[in-house]
């Protein structure tokens, strides 16, 4: 494990909640170009629910339902993301096979607090990632439960790829996903989607702890009339991410 320099705190930009996310609400006012003001790294998705989104090294990806991968233009909009200019803290390198389970046992091991937020990426050769992709949704919304029911999933095989993903701890459930929520994209950005599993062959995983978390709450009137607490929160939430 290698210590890298710091030079300087990471903050963590969020736009709307994943509750509102979970009841339906899937359009929002803030553009990809909004994003990148805060962040040159992040998850997220589109309006509508239309794929997944990545974002690291400045440039944000779309990865469709049917499994493939675009760059996404600026003024696209999106009703739930998270960014922060990342700022890795620790270096591992990964010699051998890890599963996913290994590789966030590397990164508990370090930040050592169930308290704190940490942003990873891996970049390395994959022997298995298994994903999904939401298809695009149309109104009227259905909640994210049963949206998921048609979501395919994809198996790539032997891809060198980046994956990122957060770390968030527990009594952030609902505000943000708690647990790991990692999403991945080939070499080509031609393919990628919502991680469920990998297994990373040799490679560099890369992560730091955040301190600071911003939030922007939407004002429009499927935010504001969302269920924001429903009484499955967790259970709901492991349904859609799992």
């Amino acid at each position: 494990m290698k210590d890298l320099a710091i030079s300087r705190p990471n903050v963590l930009y969020q736009a709307s909640l994943m509750s509102a996310l979970l009841s339906g609400v899937y359009e929002g006012d803030v553009t990809m170009a909004q994003l990148r003001e805060h962040g040159d790294f992040g998850l997220g998705t589109f309006n509508k629910l239309d794929g997944e989104l990545i974002a690291f090294d400045g440039n944000i990806f779309q990865l469709r339902g049917d499994g493939t991968a675009r760059r996404a233009s600026p003024e696209q909009k999106t009703p739930f993301a998270t960014m922060t200019f990342f700022n890795p803290t620790n270096e591992y390198p990964i010699t051998r096979p890890h599963s996913r389970e290994e590789i966030h046992q590397v990164i508990d091991e370090v930040v050592a607090s169930q308290n704190a937020f940490c942003a990873m990426r891996i970049d390395g050769d994959f022997s298995r990632v298994d994903t999904r992709t939401v298809p695009e949704q149309h109104r009227p919304y259905k909640p994210m439960l049963e949206a998921v029911k048609e979501q395919p999933t994809f198996h790539i095989k032997n891809s060198h790829g980046v994956l990122i993903g957060f770390l968030t701890p527990e009594y952030m459930q609902g505000i943000n996903v708690a647990g790991y929520h990692e999403h991945f994209i080939d070499q080509a950005r031609h393919s990628g989607g919502h991680v469920l599993d990998y297994q990373v062959e040799r490679g560099t995983l890369t992560f730091g702890t955040v301190e600071k978390l911003t939030i922007d709450f939407p004002h429009d009137k499927d935010f504001l009339n969302a269920n924001l607490s429903p009484e499955n929160l967790q259970e709901a939430i492991r349904s859609v991410e799992s």
